[in-house]
């Protein structure tokens, strides 16, 4: 398959980025900060709204004829060839708790699939943007560590409470009972550290399409392999397991006994 030409769109991406980040930087550990819980009981602020609209607003100025899928404000011409999937703050718990282990996601799709992906930790003033063939953490190149055995692997979750209660509970404690070092240092987070070369292992049991997009051609530019909870293709996934080439199939065996 031909692959699109994304020249048009990686200084678009990269300006999509710091303009939120100047949007959330602001909110983020502020002592005013007002937290509203959504109906399916994960929290929002003013920061996720705001820089949604912000980034949908510039889609539509920029590039009328895309489609838009936000966390906060929904979907729009989702039938388009290309199609930018939005999440401004993916970690909001993290987020109103004063941690800085959150971030944004920006996917752009072209006929379904994600072909260019960002994290953008705008505290941090961290950038990554992949495109399944290559990836960057602030413009240098970054690969997943080549670590082989899972005894010797870094293991991040985003809550270690979700894998008993969407997946096998306790193959997941087996296999984090192997790993050297376990943490949950998660959310979009844990994927710039596994695509950085600095964790060797991300697992969520349960995410939404926003959530997964971007980090598609993030992990798999940086020669990492991304799937499913089962091993299956991730685009249409509600779970994710990200690990490096060597560690990925021991994962998955061990994950689904």
């Amino acid at each position: 398959m031909t692959r699109p030409d994304l020249a048009p769109f990686r200084p678009f991406i990269i300006e999509l980025a710091r303009r939120s980040g100047e949007f959330i930087r602001p909110h983020f550990a502020s002592a005013d900060l007002a937290v509203e819980i959504k109906s399916d009981d994960t929290p929002v602020t003013a920061a996720d709204r705001g820089a949604e609209e912000l980034m949908r607003a510039m889609i539509a100025k920029k590039f009328p004829g895309h489609g838009i899928v936000g966390e906060e404000f929904g979907n729009e011409n989702t039938g388009a060839e290309w199609v930018w999937v939005l999440d401004p703050i993916d970690g909001t718990k993290a987020f109103v708790t004063g941690v800085p282990l959150w971030g944004t996601l920006i996917a752009l799709k072209h006929n379904g699939r994600p072909v260019l992906g960002a994290i953008h930790q705008p505290v941090l003033g961290q950038l990554m943007i992949g495109d399944a063939v290559t990836t960057t953490l602030n413009e240098r190149p970054v690969r997943v560590r080549e670590t082989a055995r899972i005894e010797d692997a870094t293991l991040l979750t985003s809550d270690p409470l979700n894998p008993a209660k969407y997946q096998n509970g306790p193959a997941h404690d087996a296999l984090a009972a192997r790993a050297r070092l376990v943490r949950t240092w998660g959310d979009c987070y844990g994927y710039l550290l596994l695509a950085g070369g600095w964790a060797d292992v991300m697992l969520d049991p349960i995410m939404n399409p926003w959530d997964i997009q971007a980090l598609i051609p993030i992990v798999q530019g940086a020669g990492g392999i991304i799937t499913d909870w089962q091993g299956r293709d991730p685009v249409n996934a509600d779970s994710i397991v990200a690990a490096g080439p060597a560690l990925h199939p021991q994962v998955i065996a061990a994950l689904n006994p």
